[in-house]
């Protein structure tokens, strides 16, 4: 039986070749996305902004009566809702500052909770209540500030890891790459106003974790290579590493995607925004290996005449094992 091949065999396309207009474009996606999150900013959950959410389904409706609603909250005096829709048109989201007191006592937030809830029901028969969640101003403090800090650790020790594993040019292009994922992703939610949790800081974790993942394939080869075709330009090298990592990207890519866009169509909207940030961060991530973290090896000076090829520690050791375990020879 003849095996299905994605990428035939000899592959040479030249990534390279564009490698100066993709990165303009990049750079102008990377200021869009600050620019989005700076002037529109991101719709911060509960998680980040304390308060509470109240998720509301109107069974035997096409669309929820979102302007009814809010005046009909707004009238219980907790002050003004914001009501979003999610997911299908009849579902909602009611998001309410917590009453004053609630640190010390929590029983006023469940009072809210229970009267806001009370007198939707009372109004809309059909309004069936799907959660209520509350958190504290002074626990999404600490959570947004543990987010961030998660983000900029995993991002740094990444590449702190790169610099160990190869060399300084390789830690700083991995970087790089990282950061031009992350912010694109930021920059999307900040465009579509999708709401940002604590899911999608899990969602931007695995998308580190997933672009590092690829871009170790790539920069593997580069350095195998680097080492086996000294005299080859550096453009042509990159391209052929590239295209000897191109079927396992593909295979890889392809597979999460055919998971991820079945949960996006077919999965519950609680995780319709981690889905989409991980679907958006396999593109991303693909797109930074090939033309973000390879490139940027050529502007900082790396080439296969003058490439260091002293080993590292983890290759030191990763030897002394092998040879450690082998026969030894008469």
């Amino acid at each position: 039986m003849k095996l299905l091949k994605l990428v035939p065999d000899h592959t040479n396309i030249h990534f390279l070749k564009w490698r100066v207009p993709f990165y303009v474009v990049s750079f102008l996606l990377i200021i869009a996305s600050i620019g989005l999150v700076a002037t529109k900013g991101l719709n911060l959950g509960v998680d980040f902004v304390g308060g509470q959410v109240i998720r509301v389904t109107f069974q035997e409706n096409t669309e929820a009566p979102v302007a009814k609603v809010r005046d009909e909250v707004d009238a219980l005096g907790y002050g003004e809702p914001i009501i979003q829709r999610f997911g299908k048109p009849n579902e909602i989201s009611i998001r309410m500052k917590l009453p004053e007191g609630t640190d010390k006592n929590p029983k006023l937030a469940d009072a809210m909770a229970g009267r806001i809830t009370g007198n939707i029901k009372q109004n809309h028969a059909d309004a069936r209540i799907d959660g209520v969640d509350s958190v504290s101003g002074k626990v999404s403090g600490e959570l947004g500030r543990s987010a961030m800090l998660a983000l900029g650790l995993a991002a740094v020790l990444v590449a702190v890891y790169i610099w160990v594993r190869f060399e300084w040019q390789f830690g700083v292009g991995a970087l790089f790459s990282l950061v031009h994922d992350v912010t694109l992703t930021m920059g999307m939610f900040a465009l579509t106003q999708m709401e940002f949790d604590l899911n999608i800081v899990a969602a931007l974790l695995t998308l580190i974790g997933y672009s590092l993942n690829d871009t170790i394939v790539v920069y593997d080869r580069i350095r195998e290579n680097l080492k086996k075709y000294r005299k080859m330009p550096m453009p042509e090298l990159l391209n052929l590493s590239v295209n000897e990592t191109l079927a396992r990207t593909i295979v890889t890519s392809l597979s999460m995607l055919i998971t991820l866009v079945a949960l996006l169509v077919l999965g519950p909207d609680v995780i319709f925004g981690f889905t989409a940030a991980i679907v958006l961060g396999i593109f991303v991530g693909t797109y930074s290996s090939i033309y973000m973290a390879a490139p940027i090896l050529i502007w900082l000076g790396v080439k296969p005449d003058s490439f260091v090829t002293t080993e590292s520690a983890i290759d030191r050791q990763d030897r002394l094992a092998r040879e450690a375990g082998a026969p030894k020879k008469g």
